[in-house]
């Protein structure tokens, strides 16, 4: 078992290697803004959603809020991405709703991001409700105290309620396939 976590770290070393040597090859500036973020992901301008939910991921992960990301941010974004646990993911999920940064979701919040992957969602689920009504639910299923707002611990506890909130909630539109088939496609 030693040997093969050893094995398993050394690709895991190498991975990050030739994303490194891609990540300065495509941002020889060491700073990735979020028109090379679309480029390199073919998000095409017509595609709304997929522009706003780019924008969104990058803005969760520039977290100087400088609007580029560094290496440093860069790699914990696919660390999140690619190795964080359910915890990890599910705080990540909150910081993108949350998009004023007050720690608490309203419903507007939560219809933005709602309305943002809802396309993706429908496309790769049985969602059979619209924007507004999957809002609702979460809220029905999430606020404990009825007061109109989800916290984080709120956040934490409901995703764990069942597996459809779970699904809504931690916004895994497959972000790993999507890293792995669209990006790098030049490396």
């Amino acid at each position: 078992m030693g040997q093969e976590e050893s094995r398993n770290e050394e690709m895991d070393t190498a991975r990050i290697q030739e994303l490194c040597i891609v990540f300065m090859r495509e941002c020889p500036s060491g700073s990735l803004h979020l028109h090379e973020l679309r480029r390199i992901f073919g998000v095409p301008s017509s595609s709304v959603e997929e522009a706003l939910f780019v924008e969104t991921v990058f803005r969760s992960f520039d977290t100087n809020k400088d609007n580029a990301l560094d290496f440093l941010e860069y790699v914990a974004a696919l660390h999140l991405i690619f190795r964080g646990n359910l915890e990890d993911r599910l705080r990540w999920s909150f910081k993108m709703y949350d998009k004023d940064g007050n720690g608490k979701l309203d419903k507007q919040e939560v219809k933005r991001i709602i309305k943002i992957i809802y396309k993706v969602k429908v496309q790769t689920s049985e969602v059979d409700m619209g924007p507004s009504e999957i809002c609702d639910r979460i809220f029905d299923l999430v606020d404990q105290n009825h007061d109109g707002q989800i916290t984080l611990s709120e956040f934490m506890e409901g995703a764990q309620k069942d597996e459809w909130l779970m699904n809504m909630l931690k916004l895994d539109i497959n972000v790993t396939g999507w890293v792995n088939q669209n990006s790098w496609k030049k490396s």
